[in-house]
């Protein structure tokens, strides 16, 4: 020892500084990301929204009657920078006044979806169909979705009739599956 420090021999100095450079470099990498997986403005992980994405419903697999179910396929296609799907989207369905919130589909597991621009994801609203006129049926004139993160819906045509209720009268009998990631 020389003094109150340690002595290092040239070596030992030799291997210190490219590991201490390797650290150094690996922290300020880490300091240009966010918690949402983005870069540092967080671009790259923001929620998309309704406002950068294109949606189709359908062609859909209609009941054709009362007591059968019906699926309705939702298409949802990034027109924007890379945002994240990170939950099950919202879905209303509304008629003359009323509107029902249809649930996510019991035991459903939502995974996390980045989609670059370009990049599509898909989701289904299945249904039971109500009997016409009937008094517990929703006769829904109009879908709103609503992607997860995002306040702003979107609003289509219901054209696949009326909605059944659940037996114990809670709301539709119908159910909201987790986003697929569509293409490879």
């Amino acid at each position: 020892m020389r003094g109150d420090r340690p002595y290092l021999d040239g070596n030992l100095l030799m291997r210190a500084i490219p590991l201490t450079v390797t650290a150094l470099a690996a922290a300020l990498l880490l300091t240009a990301c966010n918690d949402s997986g983005g870069d540092k403005n967080g671009k790259s992980g923001s929620a998309c929204d309704t406002g950068g994405v294109s949606v189709q419903i359908g062609p859909a697999s209609v009941a054709p009657a009362a007591g059968d179910t019906g699926e309705v396929p939702v298409s949802i296609t990034n027109q924007s920078a890379p945002c994240t799907l990170d939950h099950f989207p919202a879905v209303v369905l509304a008629a003359d006044g009323h509107k029902a919130t249809v649930p996510a589909l019991k035991g459903a597991k939502a995974q996390k979806l980045k989609l670059a621009k370009g990049d599509s994801a898909s989701f289904s609203i299945s249904y039971v169909r109500g009997k016409d006129g009937a008094g517990n049926a929703l006769a829904a004139k109009s879908v709103t979705i609503t992607l997860p993160g995002s306040d702003a819906g979107r609003s289509f045509p219901w054209k696949y009739g009326p909605v059944a209720a659940k037996a114990d009268g809670s709301g539709p009998d119908a159910s909201v599956s987790a986003f697929q990631q569509v293409g490879d």
